[in-house]
């Protein structure tokens, strides 16, 4: 059978996807970006993931997410990604910001891992051809490397947006002094760090206590927020326990030891303040990252259009009350230690 040729939505930018600015740049990036670490990979099935990426794209969503690794297994994420752009997206190009990056395990051997000048650029190079692509949009150092100096990695960085094989770098999961670091030795070779990438939800607030975004604010990077709704533990997946086809049924990262009695007494109250504003616990998950100013996007994964859906609207929650955030710290801070 011949597969349905795929044309845009025409109001994809006219339905109410809001989009800011990432730092001092030229770049507007959607609030809620899609990331293909779970979902898009070889075990996944092709036809639920080009649904998704399509109703990403007909939304506004023009931003997405991968690494070399990801799937399951690594590296299918980048391929599932490259046959649907190949057959929906490739006359979207110049509409579309993709990222992927390098830094944990890809392959066997010292050259497969972490921050070095080879494995990076090798990496790009195998994007690239997973992907279909002739560029991305940035590319990221994926962690800090302590064992490789830094230049090294950053330099790397620094020729690989020279050689136009990306056009901005990034770094994501960096500490605050490599950070600075980066900021200062992008900048001075004309490579500014365009994004930073880093996780920040309500229960893990560590780039905010650590100065981190304060930072990257102050250096005209923007920052990227991963993991919103703690793999799943801000819905209201797991308020009865462990669903069956959920991330922690599958073992994916989530352990069933993380729903403590604390956890349910926590996301139930959290849950009925949710249901007060009119929203389940993940729209208001999303929105309350989204509440911070110096946050350029969100990336959400998801294994259903509804799932996507409800993010999109998570992106357009109602304004915080100063009550609703300290009622919101009071539930976090005590579980905080526990998940």
């Amino acid at each position: 059978m011949i597969e349905a040729l795929y044309r845009a939505a025409d109001n994809r930018y006219d339905c109410g996807m809001k989009y800011r600015r990432s730092g001092r740049s030229g770049i507007l990036l959607p609030e809620i970006s899609l990331g293909m670490w779970h979902n898009f990979g070889e075990v996944d099935p092709l036809s639920r993931s080009k649904e998704i990426m399509r109703y990403a794209f007909d939304h506004g969503i023009c931003s997405f997410d991968l690494a070399n690794n990801y799937g399951p297994g690594y590296g299918t994420a980048e391929e599932t990604f490259g046959y649907v752009f190949n057959k929906s997206f490739r006359p979207y190009r110049d509409e579309m910001f993709i990222a992927t990056k390098a830094g944990y395990d890809m392959y066997p051997g010292p050259y497969g891992n972490w921050g070095s000048r080879k494995y990076l650029i090798a990496s790009l190079d195998q994007s690239l051809k997973r992907t279909g692509l002739d560029y991305v949009d940035i590319f990221y150092s994926h962690r800090y490397d302590a064992d490789t100096p830094l230049e090294e990695t950053l330099q790397a960085l620094v020729d690989i947006v020279r050689s136009g094989k990306a056009l901005y770098a990034g770094i994501s999961r960096w500490p605050l002094e490599a950070t600075r670091f980066a900021m200062k030795y992008l900048r001075e070779r004309d490579t500014p760090c365009l994004l930073y990438q880093g996780r920040l939800n309500m229960i893990d607030r560590e780039v905010a206590e650590s100065g981190i975004l304060d930072e990257v604010e102050g250096s005209g990077s923007g920052f990227v927020s991963f993991s919103p709704l703690a793999q799943g533990l801000l819905t209201d997946r797991y308020i009865n326990g462990v669903t069956e086809g959920s991330r922690m049924s599958l073992g994916r990262s989530l352990k069933p030891s993380q729903l403590t009695d604390e956890y349910f007494r926590q996301v139930k109250a959290l849950n009925d303040l949710a249901l007060s504003r009119g929203q389940n616990l993940a729209e208001m998950a999303l929105g309350w990252v989204l509440n911070d100013k110096r946050v350029t996007s969100v990336i959400v994964g998801c294994s259903s259009v509804s799932q996507l859906s409800d993010a999109i609207r998570g992106a357009d929650s109602p304004e915080f009350t100063a009550e609703e955030l300290k009622m919101i710290d009071s539930i976090i801070f005590p579980v905080r230690k526990t998940l």
